[in-house]
């Protein structure tokens, strides 16, 4: 999502590293840069010339001028300006003190409002509610069924007294308003706390549908009307917005297709134009790609610095505390990571979603875009196939897969050995760094081992039972000096110096050295 903004402003701040003080000529600059940027990008004129121009006088005041680092300075100010083109805060759905919360969602045909009711509908069982899907559009062919089957993925129960039109040469039956009304009456009597509208879309801002539009909300009363739209709609999406605050009168906006558009400029220009607040982002085809939206990580994204918060939740939201508590004890005992675990691991971070999604998430993932893109999810398909063609032995002991062994995990996963080997290989080096780093020496290149954790790790914890090595050296010369030392009661010399001689008088013949070696000795 974003990806020519993003790319474009990274770029343009990047003439600004490393400069002491910023002239108004690299102001300039910069503000030209990020205007062409956000004209590429589909943002509505009258938003870009409003923003660049808030920048532009941020940029030439105090606060730049007199940092000590003026490039980072820019960068902030442009992020801060960002989040308030994108609404600010996050905004929450508002919930009905008594009754259902009825949910309505407007929009354009095409716009994925069916498949985005599912979504919200997933996410609000996730956030503990119990939510109805009402299947009011009764226009657009199979839209009743096609809602039906999004419910049950989704695991959301559906409302469907019309069949509505079957196909586009069938006339449609049923009254919409009254499925709405119904719907709510409903839910209420069922005990649903979520009442999610699903209405006809349009081709275009017709009039009649509008209209239509309005008769369910003045029917229903909805807490939210939530207009979606698409993403990729460009330029066109203030008319299109527009034409819906006046004739519906939305309270919020949802994007749609979110994850398929380079550009995103629909995302800057319709909360800036109507003043509405983007509330929801639809970011992929699975009923689980439905995120809240929040402008200041959303600002982020474009500036290329991450939005680790959100894949903090995610990873609260799906990661088994059971199985972490398990691997956390394990590490501490210094056991042997082994296959069962890494297998264990793989399918946690699985229920996260996208290994792509989450890897963009992190700051600086624009630098490795073209990695991202070539990244295969079906790569963890298949190194799940290796693990699970082994024997429940050889994955808790692999030191025993020898080459027949190999062949036959490679046929039964239907890879190549050479898949099969370079597994091995880097499980193999996964199990050094997991050994090192619970002993406490550290990742190798990072300085200091891990912090709070002394050497030796927990092995410490347990006594640090380990023999003390011997001083004694296994040099002839060196050992026939400790032994001299030891006898005449004299502490034997610190290990590395030469010969021990540390400026106090040897007995050269005692040692008994080669003839004219007393020289080396200072004698």
């Amino acid at each position: 999502m974003f990806n020519s903004l993003s790319d474009r402003l990274t770029a343009t701040f990047k003439n600004l590293r490393g400069k002491g003080r910023l002239s108004e000529a690299d102001v300039d600059a910069t503000v030209r840069e990020i205007r062409r940027a956000l004209l590429e990008a589909d943002v509505a004129v009258p938003v870009v010339r409003e923003f660049t121009a808030i920048v532009k006088e941020r940029a030439l005041g105090a606060e730049v001028s007199e940092a000590l680092n003026p490039g980072q300075q820019v960068v902030k100010i442009v992020n801060e300006e960002l989040q308030n083109v994108l609404g600010g805060e996050t905004r929450r759905i508002n919930l009905a003190k008594t009754g259902p919360t009825v949910i309505m969602l407007a929009g354009l045909q095409g716009a994925g409002k069916t498949t985005l009711a599912g979504k919200l509908g997933k996410w609000l069982t996730d956030q503990g509610h119990k939510p109805v899907l009402v299947a009011s559009d009764l226009q657009r062919p199979n839209a009743v069924t096609q809602l039906q089957v999004v419910g049950q993925r989704a695991g959301v129960p559906v409302f469907a007294p019309e069949p509505g039109a079957t196909s586009e040469f069938d006339d449609p039956t049923g009254d919409p308003v009254k499925v709405a009304r119904d719907g709510v009456d409903f839910a209420r009597s069922k005990l649903y706390d979520v009442v999610i509208v699903d209405t006809a879309g349009r081709l275009g801002i017709d009039q009649a549908l509008m209209n239509q539009a309005r008769d369910i909300r003045d029917a229903v009363d909805p807490d939210e009307v939530l207009f979606v739209i698409d993403a990729m709609i460009g330029q066109d999406a203030v008319n299109t917005a527009k034409a819906f605050d006046e004739g519906v009168d939305f309270t919020g906006v949802v994007l749609s297709k979110l994850d398929g558009d380079a550009r995103g400029g629909a995302a800057l220009s319709v909360r800036a134009v109507t003043g509405k607040p983007i509330m929801f982002a639809s970011t992929g085809e699975g009923v689980r790609d439905f995120e809240q939206f929040h402008p200041d990580r959303m600002a982020s994204r474009i500036l290329d610095m991450g939005d680790v918060l959100t894949l903090i939740e995610q990873a609260e939201r799906q990661w088994d505390k059971t199985e972490a508590e398990r691997m956390a004890k394990k590490f501490t005992d210094q056991e042997d990571f082994t296959f069962e675990d890494f297998l264990a691991q793989m399918q946690q971070l699985r229920k996260m979603g996208s290994m792509k999604k989450m890897l963009a998430m992190m700051p600086g993932a624009a630098g490795m875009r073209e990695q991202l893109e070539n990244f295969d999810e079906r790569e963890i398909d298949r190194v799940e196939a290796i693990v699970r063609s082994m024997t429940p032995h050889e994955r808790v002991a692999p030191k025993i897969i020898n080459g027949s062994r190999r062949a036959r995990i490679a046929k039964g996963s239907g890879v190549s050995v050479s898949e099969v080997n370079q597994l091995m290989e880097r499980f193999a080096q996964a199990q050094k760094m997991m050994k090192r780093l619970a002993s406490g020496r550290g990742v190798p290149g990072m300085p200091g081992g891990i912090p709070g954790m002394g050497r030796g790790g927990a092995a410490a914890k347990k006594g640090n039972k380990t023999k003390k090595k011997s001083s004694r050296s296994g040099n002839p010369a060196k050992r026939a000096q400790e032994n001299a030392a030891l006898a005449s009661g004299q502490k034997p010399a610190a290990p590395g110096s030469a010969f021990g001689a540390q400026g106090k008088d040897l007995d050269a013949e005692s040692l008994n050295l080669p003839k004219g070696f007393e020289k080396f000795l200072g004698k």
